[in-house]
């Protein structure tokens, strides 16, 4: 096959989703099959430059929507080219211009929601959702109507999808989601971290990695944190990842106020060699989030053997439980402390045991290898004259409207 991935913007400070993409055109193309990307950025963005994939980027788009009029004249000439265009997220105008430009042709595309549809965004922010229903009937629910498919990364996603808008129509698959094999060189990455953070020598180290939102938790990690510090002496959290500067600076006057601002370590973005070293010279990850669709770098970990400390709203939740590759308790302060405390109480014994299972986990779960050709899969049979036998399934419906199919 011949496929395109669409989204809005390449840049790595993203997060989970270009990195997903990243990570399948790379088992797409050791498939055998032809896989690039279409991006709404700048071309001269330094980003673009640095892809790594083949990419066409026809930015510069207009406004924090990303608004651009030659995404949409571009598909029209070249979607023919490609056996199904991959639409990644909602809520800004790649997924809108796929359904203009693709909705009536012969390439047909399937959209990943990357967990956009989650209600928890409809009560954090309610202003904001009643603003989406302004043009959710004209834009997001038709693409979600006339797209061959709609990926969900897991069955929580796919149920959570349906609760924030009652006009919600689309051809719901679960597929599976994932990220490839780490470097191999533990060690070496290992000595590349602590030469760039030498305060972590020594030290055993609570990693979170990930933007700085709101949505993940990170005042209940530092609050949860502060709780534990005085009895593991020997413990250093490593908080690393962009973020908005604001929200960064409360989070370390919160550490300074609890007194433990020297037992953080603040890293900034980490990439390549530095991401990688990160996840090796941690003992564990962490992340309390209130909202997570998935969660690739809880995955990076599992591929690490580092076990994890999560919430039960990172969707994969029951996932790591069953595997005993972490451990989970809610999206509070008292679950955070709950998660730490029993990490600190495991015996030695034990926390091998877990490192094995998260290990095991990836392997067996979430290899980007699988994810690909579950990909492939859904893709052959949701295309008529794929060669790929199967029964398309017909659009599900939660909630009582729909617009008539011509609207």
């Amino acid at each position: 096959m011949r496929l395109l991935h669409l989204i809005s913007s390449v840049d790595p400070r993203g997060g989970g989703p270009i990195e997903g993409v990243l990570r399948i055109h790379e088992a797409l193309v050791a498939l055998g099959h032809e896989s690039e990307l279409l991006s709404l950025d700048d071309p001269a963005s330094a980003w673009v430059r640095e892809c790594p994939v083949p990419l066409h980027a026809v930015g510069p788009s207009r406004t924090s929507y990303m608004y651009n009029a030659n995404a949409v004249a571009w598909l029209r000439e070249h979607a023919a080219r490609y056996d199904a265009v991959i639409v990644n997220g909602l809520w800004q105008y790649a997924g809108f211009a796929a359904w203009r430009a693709l909705h009536s042709s012969t390439t047909p595309y399937f959209v990943y929601t990357h967990g956009m549809l989650d209600p928890w965004f409809k009560r954090r922010y309610p202003l904001k959702h009643l603003k989406k229903w302004l043009y959710w009937p004209w834009a997001e629910y038709r693409v979600l109507r006339d797209a061959a498919a709609v990926i969900f990364t897991c069955e929580e996603e796919r149920l959570l999808a349906r609760q924030s808008f009652w006009l919600y129509r689309a051809r719901e698959v679960v597929g599976s989601y994932g990220t490839s094999e780490p470097p191999a060189d533990a060690a070496a990455l290992t000595e590349v971290f602590l030469n760039r953070f030498p305060e972590l020598r020594g030290k055993r180290s609570l990693l979170y990695l990930g933007r700085v939102h709101e949505k993940k938790g990170g005042d209940l990690l530092i609050d949860a944190f502060a709780r534990v510090a005085a009895d593991a002496p020997e413990l250093q959290l490593v908080m690393a990842g962009p973020g908005d500067e604001g929200l960064v600076q409360r989070l370390a006057s919160r550490a300074a106020e609890l007194g433990i601002s020297a037992r953080i370590t603040w890293t900034g973005m980490l990439l390549g060699d530095l991401k990688w070293g990160a996840f090796h010279a941690a003992d564990v990850f962490c992340l309390p989030s209130h909202q997570e669709n998935f969660g690739i770098a809880v995955v990076e970990a599992l591929a690490c053997g580092k076990p994890v400390l999560i919430s039960d709203k990172v969707n994969i939740w029951r996932e790591i439980e069953q595997d005993g590759a972490g451990l989970v308790a809610p999206d509070t302060l008292a679950g955070t402390i709950d998660t730490l405390q029993r990490w600190l109480a495991l015996t030695p014994a034990a926390v091998a045991a877990m490192r094995v299972a998260a290990r095991r986990s990836f392997r067996d779960r979430f290899q980007v290898g699988q994810v690909a050709e579950t990909l492939v899969r859904i893709i052959g049979e949701h295309t008529p004259g794929s060669g790929v036998a199967s029964t398309p399934s017909r659009p599900r419906r939660t909630g009582a409207g729909t617009l008539p199919e011509g609207q």
